[in-house]
């Protein structure tokens, strides 16, 4: 997938580059495996923000994709790669032999006409979903489940994979995006082959107009803000008070840990910042 880029007719133009979506096959999606999305605007079940800067956008739909890939030994052949605005990765709208459609994530390679399989006795070639204990290892994954059968959770997003280190007893040494190495189940269903659209990481956005319609709104400064509202905020000019960067609620944010226990550390053989 190449980068397209614009002459500089304007400052926002200037440096601003998309996806050519070259390797998209078709334009609208599949209307039974799309639903409707309510925007919520960054805010919980309690109508309170949880996540900040969020509101706005274009409208989108949901398109359903099938990250648990149990169609056991029923071939499905790719019918078209898609775009989808809800994630950096492309799908794929495969038609399976019983007629069945459904959405997965296009793995890198994939197109239209492939084959692909899922099931603990299939090959292990690129689109192909199989537990871990029946891939070997060194093999490039991706849409890893973090529990057997709960669908995939590691590795989703365009450009990521995983590698296989090691397999030993019921468990394998799985290296992540991020560089940690973590103890899986073999029983956890991932996908061969890395996930396709790797050029979403070098695109430049060039403007803000561009944020808004993602539906991300502006960050203000804390220094800008007044002190009931940032621990930076008030002073008489720019000055954060000589306390070192912290978010609003005074957590540090200049990479001080903020990682409790949890039972999952068992499973974690090497952290990604030693």
């Amino acid at each position: 997938m190449a980068i397209k880029k614009y002459k500089p007719t304007s400052a926002g133009r200037r440096f601003m580059s998309v996806r050519s979506y070259e390797g998209l096959t078709k334009k609208k999606p599949e209307k039974k495996l799309t639903r409707a999305k309510k925007q919520r605007a960054g805010r919980d079940h309690q109508g309170r923000i949880s996540v900040r800067h969020r509101g706005g956008g274009n409208r989108r739909k949901v398109r359903l994709v099938d990250l648990r890939r149990v169609k056991d030994g029923v071939p499905g052949r790719v019918a078209a790669i898609e775009y989808d605005p809800n994630r950096s990765a492309d799908v794929a709208l495969v038609v399976y032999a019983d007629g069945d459609k459904r959405y997965v994530l296009a793995n890198a390679g994939l197109k239209v006409g492939d084959v692909i399989n899922a099931g603990p006795g299939v090959e292990a070639k690129t689109g192909n979903a199989l537990p871990l204990r029946n891939i070997p290892a060194g093999t490039v994954i991706s849409s890893v489940e973090l529990k057997p059968g709960k669908g995939a959770q590691i590795a989703r997003a365009a450009g990521t994979y995983c590698t296989l280190l090691a397999k030993e007893g019921d468990t394998g040494h799985v290296r992540l995006p991020s560089g940690e190495v973590r103890l899986f189940s073999l029983d956890c269903r991932a996908t061969v082959g890395e996930i396709g659209a790797a050029d979403h990481a070098i695109v430049k956005i060039g403007k803000a107009g561009r944020k808004r319609h993602q539906g991300i709104r502006p960050t203000v400064r804390g220094v800008a803000m007044n002190p009931n509202d940032h621990p930076h905020g008030g002073g008489e000019g720019k000055s954060k008070g000589g306390n070192h960067p912290t978010s609003p609620w005074g957590w540090l944010t200049k990479g001080a840990r903020t990682r409790k226990k949890k039972p999952s550390d068992k499973y974690i053989v090497s952290r990604r910042k030693r």
